[in-house]
């Protein structure tokens, strides 16, 4: 993302791009990536590498950022530097000066967000939640059009109105959820509670 191109005696910057699915996904595919992600959301200014290694290492190894050893953070440190910081960068997600040891975000950031869907422990994933609740919906729809017993005690439009309201309720539930576990919300990142 660095490189510039040359017209006739100008040097012209590249124009931005967004990343592609395949290489957001191929930045979340690695929880050390996540959790540098995780650590530079929000943030206007660069970041030192050493800053993030430092927060990074101790995130990955359950620990206070004041007790992560020399060594725990000199290995996060170095495979950041020379892996997962340049494949961020080439992906457009972040900014690295590799020379000045300094990371920071670019507003591609923020779609990256989108590809999130923490998962916890036996939670089921809200595409199948939604799934589920379609079928109970369209069964519970079967049964009033069928006049079957007990649906044919309330009016249609009750049936409806619940049908319409499990999805309203459903929606601000994962709409809060989603807040809540979001990329660069909260002190650390939501897959921690995995651990």
């Amino acid at each position: 993302m660095s490189s510039t191109r040359q017209r006739g005696d100008v040097a012209e910057s590249p124009e931005p791009s967004e990343p592609t699915e395949d290489e957001v996904f191929d930045v979340l595919s690695s929880r050390r990536r996540r959790y540098a992600l995780h650590m530079l959301k929000g943030r206007d200014e660069a970041v030192e590498l050493g800053d993030v290694a430092e927060q990074v290492a101790a995130w990955e190894y359950g620990e206070d950022v004041a007790d992560v050893s020399y060594d725990e953070r000199k290995r996060v440190y170095t495979a950041l530097q020379q892996s997962h910081l340049p494949k961020m960068d080439d992906a457009g997600v972040v900014s690295f000066d590799k020379n000045r040891g300094v990371v920071e975000p670019t507003p591609a950031i923020d779609d990256v967000r989108v590809y999130m869907d923490v998962v916890k422990g036996r939670e089921i994933p809200w595409s199948e939640y939604y799934l589920g609740l379609s079928a109970v919906a369209a069964t519970l729809l079967g049964a009033v059009a069928l006049d079957a017993w007990p649906f044919a005690m309330l009016p249609d439009l009750a049936w409806g109105v619940a049908a319409v309201a499990a999805f309203a309720v459903s929606a601000v539930v994962h709409r809060y959820y989603a807040r809540q576990t979001a990329l660069g919300r909260g002190p650390a990142p939501a897959e921690l509670d995995n651990a």
